[in-house]
């Protein structure tokens, strides 16, 4: 059976094979596991087919070739690990642009783990601003598995040298057909393809995301590209974090909970580092005005499920069983899907005037959608829906529910109610228009 190919590898082919747009280096950012090299692969595989070749280097891989035209079988190069510095990065890409001028189509060098190099950001705009002036036909992608600001660091500047090009986490139609995960194992296991196979082996499972996801995080991808002057608490953090996902939460009640605990301001620098990492959406409340959105007290959302449950103790059994935290579960899993296929011009938020509470807003210019989560098969009060649409009349509504959401119709007049698998299948734009 051939491997599974998310869309994002047509679309990197076709930025490749654009040659009526100025080249930029294409920077691909995202959480760990979230398969951005093998996107990498797959669409240098699709470009051999085009007669434009490539090369992956992971700057990592201890037995990563020095020079690109020794890649040829029986040949192979292993260099000093502690020569993965700037001159190394020289030498690759040397060997890359005599590749490209050997091919008519050109070719594509593609580093990966990039942020191993220290000071690669100057380095490489001096070589990419020397092939401009060249013209020479070479393409380049960088990866890295922190975000863009965290790579670069406060190095020098590539801007407008770049094009980003963002991976997040699977889907639940990815895993559905990658994996044939069922709606309840994606929402307990979360959108991890590196873990699906793990999944019947739940220590095992565990494992894998405390010790492959969740510990590069913050030892590669925070600690060793920014300042963190207080590496414990981080941690503590770390941990923490995905027990309060789907709550409001005060920056002095986290600090309560933590040993040798900080001053507000450190935890909140620390809860943005964890953001930019693709681990924590934090949702500033809906009120119309952005200085009351940015002052607002955050909303905590985990953005892969598998985050939360890993480090829960619950089995899958148990935590289906737990209605409370299962429901925890279930609207973590709606806040990470809106936040996952969230458009850059679109907003998502939260809503709350006491008592009513409005679980997600999502906003883009004067189209507003209010979003109430119930997990539960049967229909209860939506008095927090209710209020949030006499505050906001002109907005629409939609209930995400369990099970068929048959019981749940009817019950707020006027607002459309889906059923959890139906509703994680479509990205958040979609549901902000089928709204207007």
């Amino acid at each position: 059976m051939s491997p599974y190919q998310r869309p994002q590898v047509d679309e990197l082919v076709r930025l490749l094979l654009n040659d009526a747009v100025p080249p930029r280096i294409v920077a691909i950012t995202g959480p760990r596991q979230s398969g951005k090299t093998t996107i990498v692969r797959q669409a240098l595989h699709q470009l051999s087919a085009a007669s434009r070749h490539g090369r992956i280097v992971a700057v990592d891989d201890p037995q990563a070739p020095h020079d690109l035209s020794l890649g040829r079988p029986g040949e192979t190069v292993v260099p000093d690990p502690r020569r993965r510095n700037v001159d190394w990065l020289i030498g690759v890409w040397e060997s890359a642009r005599a590749r490209a001028w050997e091919h008519p189509r050109g070719f594509v060098l593609a580093l990966d783990e990039i942020q191993d190099i220290p000071d690669w950001s100057r380095a490489v705009k001096g070589l990419w601003d020397r092939d401009r002036e060249m013209e020479c036909p070479l393409r380049v992608i960088i990866l890295g598995s922190a975000p863009w600001a965290l790579l670069t660091g406060r190095g020098e500047s590539l801007a407008g040298r770049f094009i980003p090009f963002d991976v997040r986490h699977w889907s639940l139609v990815e895993m559905v057909d990658a994996f044939d995960f069922t709606v309840d194992e994606y929402l307990y296991f979360g959108g991890y393809p590196g873990a699906a196979p793990l999944i019947r082996d739940l220590g095992t499972w565990r494992r894998y995301v405390a010790y492959s996801i969740i510990a590069p995080v913050f030892g590669r991808d925070i600690l060793a590209l920014t300042r963190v002057d207080r590496p414990a608490l981080m941690r503590q953090l770390v941990d923490l974090v995905p027990e309060y996902s789907g709550q409001i939460v005060k920056l002095d009640r986290l600090a309560g909970r933590l040993r040798g605990a900080g001053h507000v301001t450190t935890i909140a620098h620390y809860l943005d580092m964890l953001s930019d990492a693709g681990i924590l959406g934090q949702l500033s409340r809906h009120s119309g005005s952005a200085v009351k959105r940015t002052a607002s007290v955050p909303k905590l959302n985990v953005l892969n499920t598998g985050l939360m449950t890993a480090l829960s103790g619950y089995s899958f059994e148990e935590a289906r069983a737990d209605r409370t935290f299962w429901g925890r579960v279930f609207e973590s899993a709606v806040g990470a899907h809106l936040h996952n296929t969230l458009d850059t011009s679109m907003r998502l938020s939260y809503w709350r005037d006491e008592p009513d509470e409005a679980d997600f807003v999502i906003s883009q210019g004067p189209r507003v959608l209010g979003i109430e989560v119930k997990s539960g098969p049967r229909a209860r009060s939506l008095r927090g829906l209710e209020g949030f649409r006499k505050r906001f009349p002109r907005a629409g509504t939609l209930v995400v529910a369990g099970g068929d959401a048959v019981e749940w119709r009817g019950a707020l007049r006027g607002a459309r109610v889906v059923p959890v698998n139906e509703f994680l299948s479509r990205p958040a734009s979609w549901w902000l228009e089928d709204s207007s």
